[in-house]
């Protein structure tokens, strides 16, 4: 093992100065840049997200696999729109586009919907990368019916997973729930034909997460996910700030891990607190740094763009 940087020293000057670009990029619209821990006693129930387990004195701690909660708590205690540059962690993951250990740019804009903070990403976007680049916005149901052939609003799951197989060879779908089938193909099916940078928004409720119910129709979540080519480069919404609703997503959620094997994670109560004293309507997006820069540069590796890999 070498004890040398995996990226190069020039791509690590270049990380630096987009930091610096970010700083300004919100200093100049008046949003602070905060700090928050690493370590909670409590962690995300998504059953797609798998956090690392430290332990302190006897005591389980999880290491943050994003800072949404604890900036949820600052935006309920009256912060105004705030920022972060931080460490995340997930277990597991580990591949050429993928490490247990990330750098997220998170932010929350008070006042803010989904549709307004994409518009804001792209103004980020072109300020790191110096250019006014091409964005495409295509609704979840218009991206399956594009690249898939698939109106997920009305089909059934038998036909559905037919669909699957049929797309995507070799695939066994007769495990597999709705959701799942999406998001197979999602990955193996349409992400590979996306080009450039492509917004999709408004996803099913039932992959809603932290975000509120779309206001015009309540079977799709404000929610998006910033696509470049098929690299997933950032997840938003516009947030949900009912402690009811979220309590229960986070229950559903724990149910669903317990019957998949997965470990039950505890709720994290501090949060629904804070959304029960009143959290302010915004909207929030985690955009992965790493692979931002991967873009920016035109690589195609994580190593290439971080100092170490172990």
């Amino acid at each position: 093992m070498s004890w040398r940087p995996a990226a190069t020293i020039e791509n690590l000057k270049y990380r630096a100065r987009v930091y610096r670009q970010i700083r300004t990029f919100f200093a100049g619209r008046n949003v602070l840049e905060v700090e928050t821990p690493l370590l909670s006693k409590s962690s995300n129930p998504d059953p797609q997200v798998a956090s690392m387990l430290a332990r302190n004195q006897g005591q389980d701690l999880y290491l943050q696999t994003s800072p949404e909660f604890a900036m949820k708590r600052l935006l309920a205690a009256g912060s105004g729109s705030i920022y972060q540059i931080c460490r995340a962690f997930r277990e597991g993951e580990k591949g050429r586009r993928h490490h247990p250990e990330f750098t997220l740019l998170e932010w929350y804009r008070v006042g803010f919907d989904y549709q307004a903070l994409m518009d804001e990403m792209e103004q980020l976007i072109d300020e790191l990368s110096g250019k006014s680049n091409v964005y495409r916005r295509l609704s979840y149901q218009d991206l399956f019916l594009e690249y898939a052939g698939i109106d997920f609003l009305n089909i059934e799951l038998a036909e559905l997973r037919i669909a699957c197989s049929e797309l995507i060879s070799g695939t066994s779908t007769s495990e597999l729930d709705f959701d799942q089938c999406l998001d197979l193909l999602i990955s193996l099916a349409i992400s590979p034909q996306l080009e450039g940078y492509v917004f999709v928004y408004d996803y099913p409720i039932s992959q809603a997460a932290l975000a509120r119910a779309n206001r015009a129709n309540p079977l799709l979540a404000e929610r998006f996910e910033l696509f470049y080519n098929d690299l997933e480069l950032a997840n938003g919404f516009s947030e949900l700030v009912d402690a009811r609703l979220q309590r229960g997503r986070f229950e559903k959620d724990n149910g669903r891990r317990a019957s998949e094997g997965l470990p039950v994670y505890p709720v994290d109560n501090a949060l629904l607190d804070a959304l029960e004293s009143g959290m302010p309507d915004c909207a929030g997006v985690a955009l992965g740094l790493d692979r931002l820069l991967m873009v920016l540069l035109g690589l195609d590796s994580i190593d290439q763009v971080v100092s170490f890999t172990s």
